[in-house]
């Protein structure tokens, strides 16, 4: 009975907690544009320390409606991963959005492969998105000519052998070359619409593998396929087939700007 008393206290006093931090907003004053984004930004840190007080299982149903962008960052503790917080917004923002379309069957995950990391680091990132929780964090190949290290080429065009950045949805899976595999459909016309022509999907790779990084520094590259390492690749799969958002991320300047799904997000 305690426990069920503290869970209604939780999710009835969060949402109005949150309310009464943004009071002030509505009734400030105009104010310079630097001190505004300063006092944003230490109420936000207010709000997560807060928050992060909180059982994390008392956030997961209100987080989609009340909790921001940067509170879920820090509950999950992405920083300390590695993955960037440009990526993980507008990875959520992408995903939010195809979410609002019903775009997704598999609507709890989001997958965000963050490229401004090196291939030697974990940069695949498998979220459920309902549960608050990282379900994987691993190695994940980019395109033979998108970069050595660095993914920093990309492209759309068949026979390039580049990675392409944006949103994709993942689709059903099949038995290829490399085993079981699964389709991506990209979302994002003229940037990685050509993913089915061009055979982009996700597959097991024995050039992904830590053996190579200490041996070279890096993980072998694919033809564009965001491979992955034989042992994470099938419970991967498994887990964000039919419909899941699956988003490659760069803070590429070319791609920010001209990608309208982001902007309708906005």
């Amino acid at each position: 009975m305690k426990h069920n008393s503290l869970k209604k206290f939780y999710i009835f006093f969060l949402p109005i907690f949150i309310f009464i931090l943004h009071i002030p907003f509505v009734f400030a004053k105009v104010i310079p544009v630097s001190k505004k984004i300063e006092s944003e930004s230490k109420m936000e840190a207010h709000a997560t320390k807060i928050v992060s007080a909180i059982p994390i299982k008392y956030i997961e149903p209100l987080y989609n409606k009340a909790i921001s962008k940067t509170v879920l960052y820090d509950s999950l503790k992405l920083n300390m991963m590695g993955l960037s917080k440009e990526a993980f917004d507008c990875g959520v923002k992408g995903f939010r959005y195809l979410k609002s379309l019903g775009k997704l069957n598999n609507d709890n995950i989001l997958s965000i492969v963050d490229f401004s990391l090196p291939s030697s680091r974990k940069r695949l990132f498998v979220i459920d998105m309902e549960n608050v929780k990282v379900l994987f964090n691993t190695y994940v190949a980019h395109g033979r000519n998108s970069g050595k290290i660095f993914a920093n080429k990309f492209s759309n065009k068949p026979e390039s052998n580049k990675s392409s950045l944006g949103f994709y949805i993942t689709k059903e899976t099949y038995i290829g070359d490399h085993g079981i595999s699964l389709q991506l459909e990209g979302e994002e016309k003229g940037i990685n619409d050509n993913a089915s022509k061009r055979a982009i999907v996700i597959h097991k790779a024995d050039y992904v593998s830590e053996s190579l990084i200490e041996s070279q520094g890096y993980i072998g590259r694919s033809l564009g396929c965001p491979a992955l390492p034989d042992k994470y690749s099938k419970p991967i799969i498994e887990t964000i087939k039919n419909g899941s958002c699956f988003f490659m991320f760069s803070p590429n300047s070319n791609y920010l700007s001209h990608s309208k799904l982001l902007h309708s997000a906005s």
